[in-house]
């Protein structure tokens, strides 16, 4: 009796490390923009010289976060929220701006990150077909809109910005479903934080993305 109550196939434990695995991912996620968020508040009066500052800082939490992953997972946690921390820092004077200029683009632009990270997230996830070709198909498609972003800098293009952000959208789109598909696939808890400073990026990306299209105009 007690042998058949815990047996448990590998189906049922797979199941259940996914779920705890995507719990506690999107708990991360949470945390990490409420990090973000204080940040973005403490910083408020920051330079935009600081701010490139705290760019720096914040890549260089993410590239120390790959190499703890496996070593210390307090240590991993720590670093996500100096990411997110330094992220909100980072970006405190362009949310300052749109706050004082125009708050509106700020709400409709967050509304949409929600909506468009919750459809591409659940599509990712849901999705039984691997998406790694579109894996790398995004990363290159990223490195061309920068290499896109950097001649907009320099030559004017008739509704560049708009091209610009539309495209960023579609990347972006690609990158949350594979980042969900990876968040599905993965049995390791101990990846939770990586994938989460993950999903993170990609809603934030899409914020930036969107906040450039509703404050077009103003």
């Amino acid at each position: 009796m007690a042998d058949s109550l815990s047996f448990r196939s590998p189906g049922i434990i797979d199941r259940d490390r996914s779920h705890a695995l995507f719990g506690q991912t999107m708990g991360y996620v949470a945390v990490t923009a409420g990090v973000f968020a204080l940040g973005s508040y403490l910083g408020r009066t920051l330079s935009a010289g600081w701010a490139i500052v705290w760019f720096i800082v914040a890549f260089a939490c993410l590239i120390a976060m790959n190499f703890t992953v496996r070593r210390s997972g307090g240590l991993t946690v720590g670093l996500l929220l100096a990411f997110g921390l330094a992220l909100g820092l980072a970006m405190a004077p362009t949310l300052v701006y749109y706050a004082t200029t125009n708050p509106q683009a700020l709400w409709q632009a967050g509304g949409a990150t929600a909506l468009f990270i919750a459809a591409f997230g659940a599509a990712g996830y849901a999705t039984r077909r691997d998406l790694s070709g579109l894996a790398r198909l995004s990363f290159w498609a990223l490195v061309a809109l920068i290499l896109f972003g950097i001649v907009l800098i320099f030559v004017r293009i008739p509704h560049g910005s708009l091209i610009y952000s539309v495209l960023g959208l579609v990347i972006f789109a690609g990158l949350t479903m594979v980042d969900f598909q990876r968040l599905r696939r993965s049995s390791e808890v101990v990846s939770a934080p990586l994938l989460a400073a993950s999903i993170f990026l990609d809603a934030l990306n899409v914020f930036l993305f969107f906040l450039r299209i509703f404050s077009r105009g103003d």
